[in-house]
């Protein structure tokens, strides 16, 4: 009888041990409390579904994304920094997770012409193009936080005429929300006093098996384009616009992305891998599928869906191991997939682009959709 107990009793114990899960731990919002340029920052949590996300409105910037695996354990799976200082001072990536613009990107030789008036931006890019709206662009700047639910955050910012060279007083608003669905879903609404150029993208930098936990060289990608455009050895866009087919860049057919990645083609030469925009193959003006990620070990499986023409896809080809997580874990060369929905970057200098010109009493619109699940 007492073998029976036993051994009953070490079932119960292995069964027990078995059905616990890894639950979210999240952040502690007083290592975001501040006041930058006479403004509060703060950390924001939104939840719905399985889905959990924390956000401060330094940058707009998506701090954590935890989501369940197939077995239901959860990780936070974007990566990021563990207190505000870190965003403010970061000693390695600068955008981890921000919404960037006004002209996100790349902009070659930190110019653009608007009715016969040249503009002129810092050029923080290889000290001769601009990145992602200059010095102090978007992700560096306090949003105004106009309303907070449960499961939404809606952010403004007026990037003034003026401000970093950039024409025309910039009202924008961003709703980030997340749903019974499972999506993170994020929309854009801008309008200007001036004609301006205006490609606002986000940057949260995934990585499916959880911050810190490797490459993401065994992710399986999708990307529903058939063209992409080629950049030169600063990234900058040639102005050509080349088929996929017969390139590493092709991903219309399931591939891991490490299994093309240091293939002998100039392209992945000229940025150490994969960080280029794919012109996506759209059949109409709404939400489409843009890309897909699996992460097979753990089964997360990531759905991009966008109203956008464009889709930047970075491999994480600058970590080196220096820089370092909210887990205290290093980011490994190659151990983020960052997608971003947008225009094709440097339009403002490619007339054949599809053109993102904002004009006054027009509104730029834009949503990108992130939706999670498992198999």
């Amino acid at each position: 009888m007492r073998k029976f107990l036993f051994f009953v009793m070490t079932l119960v114990l292995a069964v027990s041990c078995k059905d616990q899960k890894t639950l979210p731990s999240l952040l502690d919002t007083s290592a975001f409390k501040g006041e930058i340029d006479g403004q509060e920052v703060s950390l924001y949590t939104i939840k719905a579904g399985d889905i959990i996300l924390q956000v401060t409105n330094y940058g707009a910037r998506v701090v954590s994304v935890w989501t369940p695996d197939r077995d239901g354990n959860y990780a936070d799976i974007v990566l990021g920094r563990k207190s505000l200082d870190g965003y403010m001072n970061p000693q390695g990536e600068r955008f981890l997770g921000a919404c960037v613009g006004p002209v996100a990107n790349r902009i070659k030789d930190a110019s653009f012409t608007v009715d016969g008036e040249t503009y002129r931006f810092p050029a923080n890019d290889n000290d001769r193009n601009t990145l992602h709206g200059g010095l102090k662009g978007l992700d560096h700047v306090v949003w105004d936080v106009r309303e907070v639910t449960d499961s939404t955050l809606t952010l403004s910012y007026l990037h003034a005429d003026g401000q970093e060279g950039f024409p025309g007083n910039l009202l924008i608003s961003m709703t980030y929300a997340v749903t019974s669905a499972n999506e993170f879903r994020i929309d854009y609404t801008a309008t200007t006093d001036k004609p301006t150029y205006v490609n606002i993208t986000n940057h949260p930098f995934f990585n499916l098996k959880g911050e810190g936990e490797g490459t993401v060289l065994g992710h399986e990608m999708y990307i529903n384009a058939s063209r992409f455009v080629p950049v030169d050895a600063n990234g900058i866009p040639t102005g050509e616009v080349a088929p996929v087919v017969g390139t590493p860049m092709d991903f219309r057919e399931v591939h891991a992305i490490g299994e093309r990645i240091d293939a002998d083609f100039d392209q992945l030469k000229n940025v150490r891998g994969y960080d280029h925009n794919w012109c996506l193959d759209r059949q109409g003006d709404g939400l489409e599928l843009a890309c897909t990620v699996y992460e097979p070990e753990h089964g997360r499986f990531l759905e991009v869906l966008t109203d956008q023409p464009g889709l930047q896809f970075y491999s994480g080809n600058f970590f080196d191991g220096t820089d370092f997580g909210k887990n205290g874990k290093p980011f490994l060369f190659r151990s983020c997939v960052v997608l971003e929905t947008q225009g094709w970057p440097d339009a403002c200098n490619n007339p054949s682009f599809p053109s993102t010109r904002l004009d006054p009493g027009d509104t730029y619109t834009q949503t990108c959709v992130y939706r999670f699940s498992t198999k």
